[in-house]
Parts: C-alpha cells; structure tokens; sequence
C-alpha cells in the first residue's frame, strides 16, 4: 500500500491526515507557514527552574512580513459571512478541547500553575470562543419615516494585534481572537516571553481552521512589543497587563492613533460585613485570596473585615489557608504553584523582606520555603497592618494578604476607594440590600456581592481609572473591535 504525501499549510500529510499537533517544537505562524528565526530563546519553568524548550526572537521583517498577510487577509475574511467565521471558530475551540491534556500539562510546565487549574482554563477558553460565537451585532434602526431610514451599524477595525499576559495565556488569547475574529478583524497575536509555548500552539492549530493571514503569532523578546504598537498598518492594540507597561502602550500607539483596549492591574478590595456567616464564606474567601498563586488581577487583594468578627474570621481564614499545598502543579493536591518567573519573585519577595522591617504581624506563613528550587512562596496573611503600608497600598501580585478592621460603612468604602485602581471589588453581608447599597457606591469595573472573581464570556469586563480603558467580553467587547457607523438612507 503506498501512501500519498501532500503539504497543507507547510505540514507534511499522510494520507491525506494532517499529523498529529507537536507539543515539542514552536514556531511563528506567519501567514499559514510556520517559520522560526536565526536567535531563539526559551523562559523558564517556575516550579523547577530549568529552561523550556527554543522559541523564535522574532524580528522586524518578521513583524512586517505577518501585518502584510493580515493586510491582505483582512478584505475577504471581513466579507466572509459572519455566520461563516463563527463555524470556523466553534471547530477550533472543539480542536483545542482534542488536545486538552496536552494544553493543561504545557500550561503547567511554563506558567506554574496546578494541573486542575491548568485544566480548567482550557475548558474556559474554549467556552469563551463558543460564546463569542453566539453574540452578535445586529444593525439598529435609530429612526425612519416615510421620508429616511438612519442606522447604526458596526464594521470591523482591520488589522489588530493581541498582546497577551503570562497569568493566563491560553484564556486571555482567546479572550481576544474569537471577538477579533468573529467580527471581521484580522489578528496577531503577541504571547508574554514568558509563557509563549500554549499561545504559539494554539494559533499553529488555528490555521486548520482560519484562511493564510487571519491569525498569526509572533514570539520575540521586549522588543517586540514596541514594534507592534509603533507599526504603522495595526489597527487597534489590545493589551492586558501591567500599570507601567499600560502607559508606554498607549503613549506609543498615539503617535498613529490606534484604538486600543487595555486592561490593567488592580487592587481589589472584599469588605465583610459582621454579620456573615464565616463558615459558609471562609472557603470562598480562602480560594479566592490564593488561586494561582494570587497571580490573577481581580483576586482580592486587599480584606477589610469588621471587627466584632475579625478574630474569629481571621483565625479560620488561618485554618482553611493551611489546608493548601504548595508544590509544583504537576503533583498531586497540589493547590499553590510557583509565581510565574524570576522577576516578579524578587518583587514578591521584597513584600516577605518588609515584614520584620516594618513589624508586620504574619497570622500564617511570612517565611521563605526552605527549598530554594523555583519561585515559591507560602501563602501569607498579614494581621491587620497599617493602612499606608505598602503591602495595603500596592499589588503584590502574588500569594501575600492584608487582613484590615473595620467598623464604619462610610470610612471602608472610602478606603477601598483609596487607590489609583479600580478592576474589581466587593461586598459580603447576609443583608443583601445593605451590601449592595454598599458595592453601589464602589469605584470599579466589576463589583460582586457575596462573591468575587466571578466572570462570563457575556458580560463586560474592564477597569476604572488606571486600571484600564474601554472594556472586552460581551457585545461591549464585539464593538471594542469595530468602527460605529451611522448610515442615513434618503427613500426618494
């Protein structure tokens, strides 16, 4: 029996079947092709230290070379029916389900988080592309008489770029391709250097799926970044990430005004009020203080509980925390991973410095791992430190918690409102209308009320002040990518 060899896309067939995905090798997708560069790179896996496999340092001409194919891609997939590209992307989220375990394991091996957390973001990210699938933008009749008709509808922006975090690299990016794509855009994605191996497979498997030039994706070093917000042919930016990273974006797509979305840090307040019930809240409160090494931008950062409760919460807050096991993600039970790289280690690690500095009281943790292999830290709680310190103050990032008293509504919601930031917060009470009345009068972009961190593929999502302009997900993220356009239809 003889087989027949083809190429597909670059890919060697047998028999018609395109091989199996390699989770071992990583190249760019440029227009359809996989292509790598003359200098590679790797990062490194956080719970271990040692180096993750060669991916490419793209260059400039790799930059042009993929923004001219999304360029020319960009008019015919726009025109391609929308309901056209949504079947498109519901195949390649069900591509990605196929490949789940190996998606949860790399997801593991270069961010650090556990297996079951690693798992778990696939299935969101896939569940984010389905949804994206099911919105639309339909056209609006503002008004029409026997004489005009006017409209408002959306058109697609062109060409966009995705630059994507290291927290969450897998649900971030399709967070942005499936509202690019499904709208008409072309895209191209960015991956943290970092954490580049999950989004460099993710787009080689979307060109199954996606004509030459629609997604593409470009690995590089800290230079690359500034190449495609400075490139004259993008459209439109779309960032998540930090503060400081934030500002340089946007002074750096002004000089081309491009539209961008960036989302940003924060320093998210959960106020307790005293009459909770603490042994129903406390594993929430617990999970949602730690998930991910508290490496997720609307994790509650700062906990500001009344003191007629503080003692007891606090001490079974203790008793819940000691129940996580810190580890690398690939063992079992394992609920704590590393922080994600060697840079934001040192920043933690200042905060676990500080504690005999400033005479912060640990009610747990507050020491070193003694094992000095990968970037560990244990879960810490601080004991009800100064209001201006810097461990209230700013965003540690990682897996280190003020506990804060309280006793009057007015002067917490004035403290939680105390920050340049304004991502998430929210309220706990049995009191529903009381602690909604509260989180009413929060300054952020998603508040909760007896919860935290809840988000869905349907619902806005965004910052107040520095922490982020304009806003995805849901029909507000649909339009992020579009152009509005009012249409006046004279009859006669």
């Amino acid at each position: 029996m003889y087989e027949t060899i083809a190429k597909v896309n670059g890919d060697v067939t047998v028999n018609g079947h395109a091989p199996k995905l390699d989770f071992e090798t990583f190249r760019n997708v440029i227009n359809n092709e996989l292509t790598s560069t003359s200098k590679t790179r790797h990062s490194i896996n956080p719970a271990t230290t040692e180096p993750n496999a060669e991916v490419p340092v793209s260059t400039l001409e790799d930059v042009d070379n993929a923004v001219a194919a999304a360029r020319k891609a960009f008019k015919p997939w726009s025109q391609l029916p929308v309901e056209e590209r949504k079947e498109k992307l519901v195949a390649f989220a069900d591509a990605i389900l196929e490949y789940k375990d190996e998606f949860a394991r790399l997801l593991t091996l270069e961010q650090g988080k556990p297996l079951s957390q690693a798992s778990g973001e696939v299935d969101m990210a896939t569940t984010w592309i389905k949804a994206f699938s099911q919105m639309n933008l339909p056209e609006e009749v503002i008004e029409e008489d026997d004489e005009r008709k006017v409209i408002n509808r959306y058109t697609p922006l062109g060409v966009c770029c995705a630059i994507i975090p290291w927290n969450y690299p897998i649900l971030l990016a399709c967070g942005k391709i499936a509202p690019a794509l499904s709208t008409g855009n072309t895209l191209l994605v960015k991956p943290s250097p970092f954490t580049p191996y999950c989004d460099l497979k993710l787009v080689e498997l979307g060109r199954k799926f996606f004509p030459p030039g629609v997604l593409q994706i470009l690995s590089g070093g800290d230079d690359l970044g500034p190449m495609l917000t400075a490139h004259p042919d993008i459209d439109k930016i779309s960032f998540t990430g930090s503060i400081p990273t934030g500002k340089k974006v946007m002074e750096s797509c002004a000089k081309t005004l491009k539209r961008i979305t960036l989302e940003l840090g924060g320093n998210d307040p959960a106020i307790i009020c005293e009459d909770v019930n603490i042994e129903k809240i406390i594993p929430k409160i617990a999970l949602l203080s730690f998930l991910c090494a508290s490496q997720i931008c609307m994790m509650i950062k700062r906990l500001y509980v009344h003191e007629k409760i503080y003692d007891k919460f606090l001490a079974a807050l203790v008793e819940e925390t000691k129940k996580f096991k810190v580890g690398n993600g690939l063992d079992d039970g394992v609920f704590v991973g590393p922080v994600q790289n060697s840079m934001q280690y040192d920043k933690v690690k200042t905060y676990f410095d500080d504690i005999p500095k400033e005479g912060w009281k640990p009610a747990i943790g507050g020491k070193l791992p003694e094992n000095g292999k990968g970037y560990f830290f244990t879960p810490t709680i601080i004991d009800n430190p100064p209001e201006n310190s810097r461990i209230v103050t700013d965003e540690p990032f990682g897996p280190i918690l003020p506990a804060l008293k309280w006793n009057d509504e007015a002067d917490v919601i004035a403290k939680a409102n105390n920050t340049k930031t304004g991502l998430g917060a929210s309220v706990w009470s049995a009191d529903v209308e009381r602690a909604t009345n509260m989180a009413k009068q929060l300054e952020a972009g998603s508040v909760w009320v007896n919860s935290h961190f809840n988000v869905a593929p349907g619902v806005p999502f965004g910052g107040h002040k520095w922490s982020g302009i304009g806003t995805e997900w849901g029909t507000n993220g649909l339009k992020a990518y579009c152009n509005s356009q009012s249409m006046w239809i004279f009859k006669t």
